[in-house]
């Protein structure tokens, strides 16, 4: 797990920076020897900084710990070395060096502000979590595995009506991949086993209304997805084994929320110009087509797409 772990280009270019700032001599002159983890040319890295990269690093077991730090360890020695040569070579005055590091700070300090704005967001509590386990019988309760066949056709508005009468009158799903090739019409045929979880959200409680063997369709400007429920098995989960993904989904939405509220009231304070050919880039998007639910093929849920192919 921890030996494919590299140093990023976003970590390097904050290292890169601090350089710049003379950051690495302050930071040595506070630290206790057993604040030090090892030292470049004189230069310290730090156990705090260790194990900032090392909390990156996800479901490690405490066995792996050391060595995963051992790793990480070696390749901040790394990242050291090839940054001092950087400066060396004047490469942080070049441009696109320079656009990289300024980015780089941005984003570190618009994430450190949003996460501190949002720090104090309150938890789900029990009657909100067992609101929205009632609300969602899709995901819980009625949590079901899906089979599914999926067609993805390129068709123009022109064509669309007639694929969707043409998918209401095929007799089975290998018919209507037939007639699909003879009209020259392109489509992608695929299969997939995925849980309600691992569903779009969006589409989720449409998928759940339909029975094996029915279909739903989703259009979008010049395509048109077609969703078979070829087979499914349920496997409800109760609220308290609910209860933790439920939670932590819950809370992160209300964060982002914060976020938004925040983001949008300092929006409303700030004077934003969109210029010249970016005149447009403030307006908002035109809203996604909804997916709407469609009648299958007879017998659609046991013939194999592929098959037609």
């Amino acid at each position: 797990m921890y030996a494919n772990h590299r140093i990023g280009l976003g970590a390097l270019t904050l290292a890169l920076a601090m350089l710049l700032g003379g950051c690495g001599d302050k930071q040595e002159a506070g630290q206790t020897a057993d604040q030090l983890a090892a030292r470049v040319d004189g230069e310290a890295i730090t156990v705090p900084e260790l194990e900032h990269e090392l909390a990156k690093l996800n479901n490690l077991a405490p066995e792996q710990r050391q060595a995963a730090a051992n790793q990480l360890l070696k390749s901040l020695v790394d990242q050291r070395i090839l940054v001092r040569r950087a400066i060396e070579e004047k490469l942080d005055a070049d441009a696109e060096v320079s656009l990289s590091l300024e980015s780089a700070r941005r984003q570190i300090l618009a994430q450190a502000y949003l996460q501190k704005s949002t720090a104090a967001t309150a938890k789900p509590d029990d009657a909100a979590i067992g609101e929205y386990f009632a609300k969602h019988p899709e995901l819980f309760a009625e949590r079901r595995i899906y089979r599914l066949q999926e067609i993805n056709v390129q068709a123009g508005p022109d064509k669309l009506e007639a694929v969707k009468a043409q998918l209401a009158q095929s007799k089975n799903l290998n018919d209507f991949v037939a007639w699909l090739k003879a009209e020259s019409i392109p489509a992608r045929v695929g299969q997939s086993t995925k849980a309600a979880e691992q569903l779009p959200l969006e589409i989720l409680p449409r998928l759940h209304q339909l029975k094996d063997g029915q279909a739903m369709t989703m259009a979008s400007a010049g395509s048109l997805t077609i969703l078979f429920v070829a087979g499914s098995q349920t496997q409800p989960m109760t609220q308290e084994q609910a209860r933790p993904v439920i939670e932590r989904f819950l809370q992160n939405a209300r964060k982002r929320e914060a976020a938004e509220a925040e983001l949008k009231k300092l929006k409303e304070q700030a004077k934003i110009e969109y210029l010249g050919a970016y005149a447009d880039a403030g307006k908002e998007p035109a809203k996604p087509a909804e997916a709407s639910a469609a009648p299958a093929p007879a017998g659609a849920g046991g013939n194999d797409p592929q098959a037609a192919k």
